[in-house]
């Protein structure tokens, strides 16, 4: 599919409301990309291939993960988790050839819950052209330089939720941001990116209802947009969207309407463009609004455009040309949305089975791998749906794609690989 002039335009226009990390070119820095939205700048990138089929090298990896690989400057990152979780390490690979540059290993005696599905070290690493930042839950924030060298490691305080951790850090305007939680400790943070230190805390409830039992989490990576003339951080916490002021972290303005009676879980990061936000819960069949950006205080009744339930969704999202495209879990299925409306403009179920990692968009085509390892390749317009290719490594995955000048980098539960047409 040919990117249309009026495609390129709205991928530009949303790019644009996003602050990215000072990084190079084709890099993949942080969870979702240069720009937190899940779009790849990249005009080719590989649709095809196998165990035996376009895999440049592999890697094993001692222990399964859900977090995903970012690439700067010809590094690959990686976390994962070993000894039940008492370690946890962050992987340095070369880019061209696989092989391991450094490794850095924080080790802790007593370890936080989690479920056996959300192994530790679930969050995934950040990074500009000098640093990279990792998050391992209760252990805190750890800073290191390109080679390795620790630079700060920063201490927000001990996780405690039975489903575990996964929010992943962003950088933006010198700071680093940081959803910290699920658990009755959740917050907004922000720390300086040269020294670690806290600039700002918003705490937001979290944690368990003791009234009715009901789980209550947000998992989601936060969003910078320029509203309202200035930059905010918008995040979907566990019944509402937030934004904070970025200087200050006072609360500029919120937006309810993602509670539910069962359950208040929420896993996708907010999608924004044009001036305009789509959050999703993450249970099943839970609630989905589309609201205006911008305001302050309760804004709810005044900007929530439209609210329905869908069904599951743990993927993050893409939007293109004022379209929306998404995953949903169980039953899995691509879905196109318009963004302004809500209205689902076609479904297509997905064999490669339920998907928890996130839609990625590169080269006028979506990428998303399932819970089993297949990656789908598909074309997506309002007109209608086209698969591409279903690529098979046979190992089971959680995470998401990282494209990087025209090659894939895909994490399995037993392998990294490079995927390159090249």
């Amino acid at each position: 599919m040919n990117l249309t002039a009026r495609q390129r335009l709205s991928i530009c226009i949303c790019v644009s409301v996003f602050a990215a990390p000072v990084v190079r070119g084709g890099d993949w820095p942080a969870f979702r990309g240069p720009n937190g939205n899940g779009v790849a700048n990249e005009q080719h990138a590989p649709v095809h291939w196998g165990p035996g089929e376009n895999v440049r090298w592999k890697v094993p990896l001692p222990a399964p993960g859900n977090s995903s690989p970012i690439v700067v400057s010809g590094r690959v990152f990686i976390t994962y988790a070993e000894n039940q979780g008492k370690k946890r390490s962050l992987y340095c690979f070369d880019r061209k050839t696989g092989s391991m540059i450094w490794n850095q290993t924080v080790e802790i005696e007593e370890v936080e819950p989690t479920h056996p599905t959300n192994p530790y070290c679930a969050s995934t690493p950040v990074a500009d052209e000098s640093r990279v930042i990792v998050w391992h839950g209760t252990p805190g924030l750890f800073c290191y330089d390109l080679n390795g060298a620790l630079v700060w490691h920063a201490h927000p305080g001990a996780i405690h939720h039975d489903w575990g951790y996964a929010s992943s850090p962003i950088i933006s305007h010198g700071k680093v941001l940081l959803n910290f939680g699920p658990g009755s400790r959740t917050a907004l943070i922000a720390f300086d990116l040269n020294t670690g230190s806290q600039l700002w805390r918003f705490d937001e409830p979290g944690g368990l209802d003791t009234t009715n039992k009901k789980m209550i989490g947000s998992w989601t990576t936060p969003i910078v947009a320029e509203i309202d003339g200035k930059t905010q951080v918008v995040c979907s916490m566990a019944t509402r969207v937030i934004a904070c002021d970025m200087e200050t972290g006072e609360l500029r303005w919120y937006c309810t309407g993602l509670e539910d009676e069962k359950a208040c879980l929420v896993y996708p990061s907010p999608l924004i463009s044009y001036g305009f936000c789509i959050a999703a819960a993450g249970w099943v069949n839970s609630p989905t609004l589309g609201l205006e950006l911008g305001g302050f205080g309760d804004v709810t009744a005044t900007n929530r455009v439209w609210q329905k339930r869908q069904p599951q969704q743990i993927s993050s999202g893409v939007v293109v040309d004022r379209y929306a495209y998404i995953v949903t879990g169980s039953p899995s299925a691509a879905q196109c949305m318009e963004f302004r409306t809500g209205k689902i403009l076609w479904t297509e179920r997905l064999a490669a089975g339920e998907a928890w990692g996130s839609l990625v968009y590169a080269a006028g085509r979506f990428y998303v791998t399932s819970r089993n390892g297949v990656t789908s390749v598909f074309r997506g317009t309002p007109e209608g749906f086209e698969l591409l290719a279903q690529n098979d490594f046979g190992e089971p995955s959680n995470a998401t794609p990282a494209i990087s000048d025209g090659e894939i980098f895909l994490r399995t539960d037993r392998n990294l690989y490079c995927v390159s047409g090249k």
